[in-house]
């Protein structure tokens, strides 16, 4: 049976569509919920895990849209492989392959992003692969670019999400103390939305079997 773990509520409603019978379970964004998300997908018989979601751009080409079925996932200095037949099911044959970073941390400054895509060379990173990767069942990663990877991201991406959703509160305050950041957050904003709709057309086109 497959598993799914996604980041946020708006990625889980997606996979939904394409997925109704499988499990899936949210991260929130968070390490810990990444590993309490994967630990309820086991329990609850999951024998191969997809990552699915939004991921932030590491490569200059890898622009937001970019559709990403990964070939491997890196992980506390640990290249893990992908399985071939799942990422298949998944889109591998029309989607960019390369690898995804996890990171436990929000990645926010486009010279970090430089940094890592210089040391790693993989496209993309996010918050849930890893645990994935790790968790000792086939897995795949199914991903799309979120951002732009030589951009900074607003102060607000790190208070604005919470369960899963638009936290306003979180948002609301970033933008008292920093309100620069409204002409970002717009920018980022529509790229969040050619992200949604690159994901959705991508499984539309390349319905997954599993």
């Amino acid at each position: 049976m497959l598993g799914v773990l996604a980041g946020l509520k708006q990625e889980a409603r997606l996979i939904r569509r394409f997925l109704p019978n499988a499990p899936v379970a949210l991260s929130n964004a968070t390490p810990e919920g990444a590993r309490r998300g994967v630990e309820r997908l086991l329990k609850a018989g999951a024998t191969e895990l997809l990552s699915f979601g939004c991921a932030g751009s590491l490569s200059p080409d890898a622009a937001p849209g970019t559709v990403i079925v990964a070939d491997h996932v890196r992980y506390e200095d640990r290249d893990i492989s992908c399985d071939p037949g799942l990422s298949q099911v998944f889109g591998s044959a029309y989607a960019r392959r390369g690898g995804i970073l996890h990171s436990d941390v929000l990645v926010e400054l486009g010279l970090e992003k430089a940094w890592y895509f210089s040391q790693t060379k993989c496209l993309a990173v996010d918050m849930e692969s890893g645990v994935v990767a790790d968790a000792g069942v086939p897995f795949a990663v199914l991903r799309v670019v979120c951002d732009d990877a030589t951009r900074d991201l607003p102060p607000a991406v790190k208070t604005s999400v919470k369960d899963g959703a638009v936290y306003v509160p979180g948002l609301m305050g970033s933008l008292l103390r920093h309100p620069l950041q409204i002409g970002e957050l717009i920018r980022l904003g529509k790229e969040a939305a050619i992200a949604q709709r690159a994901m959705t057309s991508f499984l539309q086109a390349n319905p997954p079997q599993a």
